[in-house]
């Protein structure tokens, strides 16, 4: 199928874009979701304001114990930046997961987290980050942390009008272990189950652990009975596997083709197991 007639725009400014979006515009970063959905006609916007060639809103750069990543920085950028690396690596490794070497040169981070789809790679490890998310509209700017800014599916906290301006994500000291497992869907990359897990240990306790679930439910969320069942103990094996196997616990798991709910959450609590685990090591 094909699109139904819209009118293109392609803003040099954020400013002349927040124009356009408040004049009824939808924002296109890379399109790698929205041009689909409107193939499919289940997005019919009647204009489009391409954010493309706004030089202002593709970088990555560190700032005050974070790094600050531009809305239409690329997954590509994300996972092969030396800066994401060394400083972010859960981000560079979930980056390096997504979709396909096509997808990932013209999918933006920003794009991805605005369209919130509960299947996608960058939530998961954005709730293990705390990550925060600026928004900009003709209002002004607030930053939002990850967990309020995912509403529920395909819906964020962004207001009418408002545009993604960066992503915020802590810089890491030493001792902190992460990791991103995935079960994959085979034809699209989306994830059956994500799990992002950011440790750290103080002496011989597990000081710090976060956890971010993609895949199981409505929205990507921080699995918080898996951190405090984890947090101040040792992280030996036993422990690992009990931690693991609440990540599930108060959530409604998903059923699809893809998977059965049991099976989801079934996926969901290997997975978390393995990443605690090779999280833990990397830590130490």
């Amino acid at each position: 199928m094909i699109p139904q007639e819209f009118e293109y725009s392609a803003p040099k400014s954020l400013d002349e874009a927040i124009t356009l979006l408040g004049r009824g515009a939808k924002p296109l970063a890379g399109g790698m979701s929205l041009i689909p959905m409107m193939k499919l006609r289940l997005a019919v916007p009647d204009h489009l304001a391409d954010l493309g060639r706004i030089k202002d809103l593709s970088y990555i750069r560190e700032h005050s114990g974070s790094l600050l990543i531009g809305a239409t920085t690329t997954h590509y950028a994300v996972e092969s930046s030396a800066l994401v690396r060394s400083k972010c690596p859960l981000l560079a490794e979930t980056a390096a997961n997504i979709g396909d070497v096509q997808v990932r040169n013209r999918g933006t981070i920003g794009g991805s987290v605005a369209h919130a789809d509960p299947s996608a790679d960058y939530p998961a490890a954005l709730q293990a980050l705390e990550a925060q998310i600026v928004a900009r509209g003709s209002k002004g700017e607030r930053a939002i942390p990850i967990d309020s800014f995912l509403a529920d599916t395909f819906t964020t906290a962004l207001e009418p009008g408002e545009i993604i301006r960066e992503v915020i994500v802590p810089i890491d000291g030493a001792g902190v272990g992460v990791c991103y497992q995935k079960v994959a869907q085979k034809a699209s990359g989306f994830a059956v189950v994500g799990i992002a897990v950011r440790i750290q240990r103080g002496g011989e306790k597990l000081s710090m652990v976060r956890v971010g679930v993609t895949g199981l439910s409505n929205r990507a969320y921080r699995a918080t009975h898996t951190e405090r069942a984890l947090e101040g103990r040792t992280g030996t094996p036993a422990e690992i596997e009990a931690a693991a196997n609440l990540v599930a616990q108060g959530v409604d798991a998903n059923s699809d083709i893809h998977a059965s709910a049991p099976y989801r959450t079934h996926l969901a609590k290997i997975h978390a197991a393995r990443a605690l685990a090779k999280a833990l090591a990397r830590a130490e």
